[in-house]
């Protein structure tokens, strides 16, 4: 196949760009050429999806039996590069989120829950979730007014894995190797299903290279691993004497720790872990253990990588607010016990 990727160079659109070489395919992606290197082998055209010119001139390079958009974050980007690509592009995969749906991260999700109602400006008290869920289904409606049932969207839950620029995994990873006694949120059997990059990019490939249409949430299997399982992970891989100190979601949310980013990955709402990917399995997808992304993460970021950007310096607590946690939560409970 001739393949076209939007953007290509970064986490998923390269994990796209590399398993779509080893398939044998011809791979072009289009990119401003600021956010990473290509991946060698592919042919890169450098632009800008804001502008009309160079979109114009991408089209003008096709045919493409079909484009894999890992970089659209808002309905006017999409529209643009769908609109000029309509005519040149067989089919157009989208990678939306799970947060499109209106209960992420409340209520549990399937592949039929209703999604949220695209409006270009949010409410007033729109928090981050809910703008970013919002500007995605605009996008998915983008797509497939300009696509129809040449569109095909993906919703992943949390993605992992090695080049992974938020750095969810790798701020783990650092904390457990410094050692000491680490803040560990909730329950150890507490069931998460992130998903790996790799995972993904194979499905979406998959997809392509069948021309199936429709939307598929994109997670691990429901119960896939434990809060445990992860972090038991991190400190094997690492080879940390650290110690994990398991502390109640009400005293974290009590001592104003924030969820999803204070400590990365802890989120109690009964959602959050428990989306539904029936049609993608039916349809082939498969998930490998996150005992393997976790080894995986690890050896890339020995080799020397360092995660840097505004998303992962949002990540986190100091270890002087850790300490001063696990030591009132130390106090707490031998005065219960």
């Amino acid at each position: 196949m001739r393949l076209l990727i939007l953007g290509g160079t970064k986490f998923l659109g390269r994990a796209v760009a590399e398993e779509a070489l080893c398939r044998g395919h011809e791979v072009v992606t289009f990119n401003r050429g600021a956010s990473g290197a290509d991946v060698p082998g592919v042919t890169a055209v450098r632009g800008d999806r804001t502008s009309g010119e160079d979109l114009e001139a991408l089209a003008a390079q096709g045919d493409w039996d079909g484009v894999i958009d890992t970089s659209g974050m808002t309905a006017s980007l999409v529209q643009r590069s769908a609109s000029a690509l309509s005519g040149s592009v067989a089919r157009y995969v989208f990678v939306s989120t799970v947060n499109v749906y209106k209960g992420w991260p409340d209520l549990p999700l399937t592949d039929d829950s209703l999604v949220r109602e695209y409006i270009p400006v949010g409410p007033a008290g729109e928090s981050g979730a809910e703008e970013y869920g919002r500007l995605k289904a605009g996008c998915e409606q983008a797509v497939s007014d300009c696509f129809g049932d040449r569109a095909t969207l993906l919703r992943p839950g949390v993605i992992l894995g090695p080049h992974e620029y938020v750095g969810r995994i790798p701020w783990w990873l650092n904390r457990i190797r410094a050692g000491g006694r680490v803040l560990a949120p909730g329950r150890p059997d507490w069931p998460i299903q992130p998903v790996d990059v790799r995972d993904v990019a194979t499905f979406a490939l998959d997809v392509a290279e069948r021309d199936l249409a429709g939307s598929y949430n994109v997670t691990a299997p429901i119960g896939h691993s434990t809060f445990g399982r992860f972090l038991n992970t991190c400190l094997q891989v690492t080879g940390a004497g650290a110690e994990l100190v398991w502390v109640e979601d009400a005293f974290l949310r009590e001592h104003g720790v924030p969820e999803w980013v204070g400590l990365p990955l802890w989120r109690d709402y009964e959602g959050t872990w428990h989306v539904d990917a029936a049609r993608a399995r039916a349809a082939g997808l498969r998930c490998r253990p996150l005992e393997e992304t976790v080894a995986d993460t690890w050896q890339w970021l020995c080799g020397g990588t360092a995660v840097s950007s505004e998303r992962a310096a949002e990540l986190g607590i100091s270890r002087e607010r850790e300490a001063e946690l696990i030591a009132t939560w130390d106090t707490r409970t031998e005065a219960a016990g």
